[in-house]
């Protein structure tokens, strides 16, 4: 291996000491943020995401956390804190999509690590606010502007020389509970500390020189696995249902051109931004675009840009995939994000069939809920989750029933939480048996989450494949499409409504595709 600097490198066990210990301090960050957290979105479904960054902004190493929260932050990590002073004692915190956001409710606070006198790295966690300043509780609206989603924070000090600024909270959000903010401070000190022993101990080797070594070593791992893919240039288009106001059928179309384990990534030809919220901002297309590519590569590869040094993407400005500000983006993070992840999968299955899937159910099937209360604000209430579905089959394996995928992992929120914190009672939680594709592998089944408003309340609906089924794969069969009623009735798939005691709601979430032909269909 070569020699980096004046130091001599890392050997390959002190490498992999120095990765495992970067993943360490990621988890550790997400285990404080979790257990101190005060919202079921964060200490129940597990909506955040904790990473390191070098200096210039380049990820280093990430928990298992979101994927959709990790890559785009990998992303726009290099322009965030190219863009800002740093001092030891601070912290930045940001949310708008368009500085380096997602879309409003995840939150961003990220932290600078000195180490004697000089700024070595970054901490850096995101997480998913269910109440983030929007009119529609849950902060997940059917909007038409961003200004429409709530509030949006510009990169801004929250901690000076180690003080929260609890003055910026109250201005943004009034007297509420800032205690998940609290716990995202917290989780960045923990990050600080357990950073700065790493540098401590490093020895004769730099922290810039020991990053270096392991982005190169993952550029070297990420090179081989992607030199399997044959050369070529592979197309694919898939479409969104609609964005709630109107439009449908809006096509996402990508080209992927392969040489030599280069790839460039072109959305060309993808619908330009819509009226509804299913745009997003060019980090959140990259995030689906890298995940399927990490997908590909083997287990212990480590996480970090190395990885992705050879992955060029390109999209039209103020296309869906690269929208320009004020578009609404509150459900391109969540949604648009799952369907550029089939579309990239669907191109790849053109080059490499029997290492991809089928379609997912291609929704994070979001719920948001709650109550403004009475006149003096008593009985407020707010509450977000998304729900899973049926994974694809692929030539190994049937799929997953009642899962996330792709771009979120968190976890469902337990009844017994949801009924204890909410005027709501939960009537059904079940399999929705039949819903995978059939094929010579089943696509997974998704689910049937149905629930009683105990009061009154305002709930919005933003949910996927509700018109236009997930695909099977290699002759597989496609899975059924979801569907979202109010007792009994069927809904759009993207809906606000106002509810009233003794109203149920009924989610049914879509399944995923089948793989090959089914066999009674083979043995004719």
């Amino acid at each position: 291996m070569a020699k980096i600097g004046n130091a001599k490198p890392l050997d390959p066990i002190e490498l992999s000491l120095f990765v495992s210990r970067l993943e360490g301090v990621c988890s550790e960050m997400g285990a404080v943020l979790q257990r101190s957290a005060f919202s079921p979105n964060i200490k129940d479904r597990l909506d955040f995401s904790c990473a390191i960054f070098s200096a210039a902004g380049d990820l280093c190493a990430q928990a298992a956390h979101i994927p959709v929260h990790l890559g785009s932050m990998a992303y726009a990590m290099a322009d965030i804190v190219g863009a800002a002073d740093w001092a030891e004692g601070d912290m930045i915190v940001l949310n708008d999509p368009y500085l380096g956001g997602t879309h409003l409710p995840d939150v961003t606070v990220i932290a600078p690590v000195y180490y004697q006198g000089e700024l070595q790295a970054f901490v850096a966690n995101r997480a998913h606010h269910a109440d983030i300043g929007a009119d529609s509780p849950g902060s997940m609206p059917l909007s038409s502007s961003l200004e429409e989603e709530g509030v949006v924070i510009p990169p801004t000090r929250l901690v000076k020389n180690g003080e929260l600024q609890t003055d910026l909270l109250d201005q943004w959000f009034g007297n509420k509970n800032h205690g998940d903010f609290v716990a995202q401070v917290s989780a960045s000190h923990i990050g600080v500390d357990r950073l700065s022993a790493i540098l401590a101990g490093l020895g004769g080797v730099s922290f810039s020189q020991a990053e270096q070594q392991l982005q190169d070593y993952g550029e070297t791992l990420a090179s081989a696995s992607l030199k399997e893919i044959p050369n070529g240039e592979y197309r694919f288009t898939d479409y969104m249902d609609d964005d709630g106001q109107g439009q449908q059928d809006i096509g996402i179309s990508i080209a992927i051109a392969v040489k030599d384990g280069r790839i460039a990534i072109d959305f060309n030809g993808t619908a330009p931004q819509v009226a509804g919220n299913i745009n997003c901002p060019l980090p959140v297309a990259a995030a689906a675009v890298f995940y399927v590519f990490r997908c590909l590569m083997a287990d212990n590869v480590p996480v970090c840009a190395g990885l992705f040094r050879h992955i060029q993407l390109q999209a039209p400005l103020g296309s869906l995939v690269n929208a320009r500000r004020p578009a609404a983006v509150s459900a391109g993070n969540v949604e648009t994000s799952t369907r550029i992840t089939d579309v990239v999968l669907g191109a790849l299955a053109q080059a490499i069939p029997d290492h991809i899937p089928a379609a997912s159910h291609g929704s994070m099937n979001n719920l948001a809920m709650g109550s403004a209360g009475d006149e003096n604000g008593n009985g407020a209430w707010s509450y977000y989750e998304t729900i899973g579905g049926g994974m694809g089959a692929s030539r190994q394996n049937h799929g997953v029933h009642c899962v996330q995928t792709h771009m979120t992992n968190t976890l469902n929120t337990p009844i017994e939480v949801l009924e204890s914190e909410y005027p709501i009672r939960v009537d059904r939680y079940a399999v929705r048996a039949g819903s995978g594709g059939a094929g010579r592998r089943t696509g997974g089944n998704g689910i049937i989450r149905e629930m009683t408003f105990l009061k009154p309340a305002q709930a919005t609906l933003l949910t996927e494949r509700r018109r236009i089924a997930p695909w099977g794969t290699a002759g597989g069969e496609a899975g059924q499409c979801g569907e979202n009623r109010l007792n009994g009735s069927l809904l759009d798939g993207k809906v606000a409504l106002s509810v009233k005691a003794g109203d149920r709601l009924s989610i049914f979430t879509p399944g995923g595709g089948g793989y090959g032909e089914p066999l009674e269909t083979t043995e004719q």
